[in-house]
């Protein structure tokens, strides 16, 4: 760990057109203010990371500055071209540059052994990063919209978590009540990870973590959304 008062918590971000003031629709680089509070609730000091292309050539320079990196969501969909797949209708808009990125941080931090936290579309991130592959719409297999039942807001719903799992012991319980806002999840397992998490209702992957590591984590769900998750407290912990 860096030797600081606090730990320093990369927070990947994206590149997104806004509008605020009098500027319409201009890019600007966001990440929800909630990781950011997550974060510092937790004892950790963010450290915002944009798309970065040359770190995403040797991000080895970035992750000099961090002690535990969490990848977040988006709007946008990984491409399917990063497992071989070819895009499906629901798919979509997809950010190369982001993509390059994140993957690009994730393997470096395996390298370096840094704890991970994925969150939803970083939970993906993290499974690709592995060899993974993602099912592009979820409704096609599970039969429902659930998961994102209402756009703009979060689903509630309850996952089972596997008891002797890294997961459980950072959340405190063998289940748990989540927020979900995806259409997106696991297809085939990354090699070396483990399942750990399922949707109570269908059974869909929500939760997969490297048995072999201290802290890497995916969840499908939205622990930055929930002052009652332990998660990011944990992740947090871990370096501190």
């Amino acid at each position: 760990m860096n030797s600081k008062s606090r730990p320093n918590i990369g927070v990947t971000a994206a590149t997104e057109r806004v509008s605020y003031g009098v500027w319409e629709e201009i890019p600007a680089v966001i990440s929800p203010a909630s990781y950011v509070r997550a974060v510092q609730r937790a004892g950790g000091r963010v450290v915002l990371l944009p798309p970065d292309p040359e770190d995403a050539e040797d991000p080895g320079g970035a992750l000099q500055l961090l002690d535990a990196l969490v990848v977040t969501g988006g709007a946008g969909d990984l491409d399917p071209n990063l497992y071989g797949d070819e895009q499906h209708p629901e798919t979509g808009p997809v950010q190369e540059e982001r993509d390059a990125y994140e993957l690009a941080l994730v393997r470096g931090a395996l390298e370096r052994e840094m704890p991970i936290l994925g969150i939803c579309r970083g939970m993906q991130i993290l499974n690709v990063a592995y060899g993974g592959t993602i099912e592009q719409h979820l409704p096609d297999v599970l039969g429902h919209e659930e998961h994102r039942h209402t756009p703009g807001t979060f689903a509630d719903h309850e996952v089972r978590l596997d008891p002797d799992s890294l997961v459980a012991s950072a959340g405190g319980a063998g289940s748990t009540s989540v927020k979900s806002h995806h259409h997106q999840g696991i297809k085939s397992v990354g090699s070396g990870l483990t399942v750990t998490g399922w949707a109570a209702e269908d059974d869909a992957v929500e939760a997969i973590e490297d048995p072999t590591c201290s802290f890497v984590l995916g969840v499908l769900w939205h622990p930055e959304e929930d002052e009652n998750s332990r998660l990011i407290k944990a992740l947090v912990s871990e370096v501190s």
